[in-house]
């Protein structure tokens, strides 16, 4: 009977979870988010529909109630309402036909849309500054890492042009014997060179020292491209199929000078489909949450990653044997600028942007933490995006 209530309505009718992540939409609301190219392409989610401060007020009173710019000379009236932490969801209305009636106010509607515009810029700019700072943090760690294996290939590079002079040498020495046309004292020269430079040692040593540079660069190779990856922007890169493992392990890799000094890691690691996502920045939020497992080790400890798939969702957990979080704290990890490292040891926005990440990825966060224990950190992603769910 609600069912066919809400199909008749010509007030759009949306259902949010807590993360904003939306769950139902009915005729006339699943109508307005199609004509709406930003709406249809986040699939509905809440923060992209309405305001963030709406979202807040709307916990806090508990609804919201205001205009919100649609189409071009067009804006929406909309109701938000809180249904309280037992159902942990939000109810959002949208009517139509409130629409523009002078000049002063659609200039007012084409501002508010390049205020958008732009607020989505800063966002998109701050997530990137945030990873340029976390490998900043790690650069000492990092150029450690590229300067072993090159340590080792420019000093392998230094024995390798010994050798091969050394060949040259005795190559020559073949030279002279054979125009001599002497056996005895070919064969007698010949010896005394092999002995005094030592060929049999080169050619032993040789593809050793070869396959030793090989695997240096290649740790290079592999540590510029960790960082290429996890650096660069997604702003360009559509929602695509991604190996979730991979991702890790080159997060991992970036990091894990930083941490080998104060903690071992423990992997296990399940097998995970291909989920879609916007890889980079996942990588981003794996970071965050290794930096902060090591900070909160003091002296040594093991972090852990485990990953696991079930019922159509994936899931990474990070844990550590640290330092914890108190109970009073725990409700406000996420809040930006929150923070409880000393002055210059974090900027209190890794948790809230791994927070707004998830979200994106209509995912949520899980937290447990014992204080002097450790904690435990579980990002839960689906598999496969979702679509908006209209009723039939």
């Amino acid at each position: 009977m609600a069912d066919k209530v809400l199909t008749r309505l010509e007030e759009g009718v949306l259902l949010h979870e807590a993360d904003g992540r939306l769950i139902y939409a009915n005729p006339a609301a699943d109508a307005l988010i199609r004509l709406h190219p930003v709406w249809t392409e986040m699939r509905g989610q809440l923060d992209q529909m309405i305001p963030v401060q709406a979202i807040a007020d709307a916990r806090a009173h508990p609804d919201w109630h205001g205009i919100v710019p649609f189409l071009p000379g067009r804006m929406l009236d909309a109701r938000l309402y809180w249904l309280g932490p037992d159902a942990g969801r939000f109810l959002l209305l949208l009517k139509d036909g409130v629409r523009l009636r002078s000049d002063d106010e659609q200039a007012l509607q084409l501002r508010h849309e390049e205020l958008n515009v732009r607020f989505n810029a800063a966002q998109e700019q701050l997530l990137q500054s945030e990873k340029l700072a976390s490998i900043g943090q790690l650069a000492a760690g990092v150029a450690h890492e590229i300067n072993n294996p090159i340590g080792y290939v420019h000093s392998n590079l230094g024995s390798l042009q010994e050798y091969v002079g050394n060949l040259f040498a005795l190559i020559d020495v073949y030279e002279r014997a054979m125009r001599a046309h002497d056996p005895h004292a070919m064969r007698s020269e010949i010896d005394d060179t092999r002995e005094r430079l030592d060929v049999d040692f080169i050619s032993r040593d040789l593809p050793q020292l070869l396959t030793e540079s090989r695997q240096g660069i290649e740790r290079v190779t592999a540590i510029v491209r960790d960082l290429r990856d996890f650096s660069r922007s997604d702003r360009e890169h559509a929602w695509r199929l991604a190996d979730l493992h991979a991702g890790l392990d080159s997060t991992i890799n970036i990091v894990w000078n930083e941490l080998r000094y104060k903690a071992t890691l423990e992997k296990d690691y399940g097998t995970l489909p291909m989920v879609e996502c916007l890889q980079s920045e996942l990588n981003q939020v794996f970071m965050n949450l290794l930096m902060n497992a090591g900070q909160a080790i003091d002296g040594e400890g093991v972090i852990s990653v485990r990953t696991g798939h079930e019922a159509g969702q994936v899931w990474v957990e990070i844990g550590d044997t640290g330092s914890g979080i108190a109970p009073e704290m725990l409700q406000r990890i996420f809040d930006p600028f929150f923070t409880t490292k000393p002055v210059g040891k974090g900027t209190g926005l890794g948790l809230s942007i791994s927070y707004g990440i998830v979200a994106k990825h209509h995912g949520r966060i899980e937290v447990e933490s014992t204080p002097q224990t450790g904690s435990r950190f579980r990002v839960v992603l689906p598999v496969r995006q979702p679509h908006v769910v209209v009723a039939p």
